[in-house]
């Protein structure tokens, strides 16, 4: 089953979205299931992932919600610590109202970032972490897209726009947050046996070698899957993607 709801706590209001079997009370884990930069709550490889894993799995569920200015979100101005703010009420809401005994994460780019820098900040709550091409390099990953132009426009305290369905405004001050907050530079060592890193060969915005470097550095399990993309857009490299993380997940 699928359900909306949202979260209203010290002035925010976390839009979400709930996957789970036909016995809501039958569910003791949930995955933390959060995407890319641009993306929203209802994107096609999170429905995937979740309809893969409560369907055969009663005891599970999985949470995805809006990030700071995607989807139906109400804020207009990212801030980065936002990000974190909304991601530590979903997990609250997820281990308090819905009783999980255990929560997991599940990040894909912008979303594995945030969840390493979520770790590097506030510690591990989850039993364990799958990051699927995570954007280790979030600053460079923007800075790329924008023109001289564009930068003219950023230094003189101008916002410019990106994003895909909703045109999301961005700021030098967010870039100079995320310039300042290098997960690639962060030390994960303590936390390294419950994360497992998934890579695509064809990944243009994070490169294999990063990745296998980040992990060396970290002692962090990987697995490079040959011909995928950043969104893994083949659908069978995507359900082996899947079936990888499940797996790691141990149901």
């Amino acid at each position: 089953m699928e359900k909306k709801f949202d979260i209203n706590k010290e002035g925010y209001s976390v839009r979400c979205l709930y996957y789970c079997g036909k016995d809501p009370k039958a569910v003791t884990d949930i995955v933390i299931a959060t995407y890319g930069f641009g993306g929203n709550k209802e994107n096609h490889a999170t429905k995937k992932f979740a309809e893969r894993i409560t369907a055969k799995y009663k005891n599970f569920g999985v949470i995805t919600f809006d990030w700071p200015c995607h989807g139906e979100d109400a804020r207009n101005r990212m801030i980065l610590s936002e990000f974190i703010e909304y991601y530590q009420m979903v997990i609250d809401h997820a281990t308090g109202d819905l009783g999980a005994e255990r929560v997991y994460a599940y990040g894909t780019s912008l979303g594995g970032y945030i969840t390493l820098l979520y770790l590097n900040e506030k510690g591990n709550p989850f039993t364990k972490i799958a990051l699927r091409v995570p954007a280790l390099h979030m600053y460079q990953n923007f800075a790329n897209g924008i023109s001289e132009d564009e930068w003219k426009t950023l230094r003189k305290g101008r916002d410019i726009t990106r994003g895909f369905t909703r045109k999301i405004k961005m700021t030098q001050e967010f870039l100079d947050e995320v310039k300042a907050h290098d997960v690639y530079a962060m030390d994960f060592l303590d936390y390294a046996d419950d994360i497992m890193i998934i890579a695509g060969s064809k990944d243009e915005y994070t490169s294999v070698e990063d990745i296998e470097e980040f992990c060396d550095n970290n002692v962090i399990e990987y697995e490079v899957i040959e011909n995928a993309d950043h969104p893994f857009t083949d659908p069978k490299l995507m359900d082996l993607a899947i079936s990888k993380i499940i797996e790691f997940f141990g149901a």
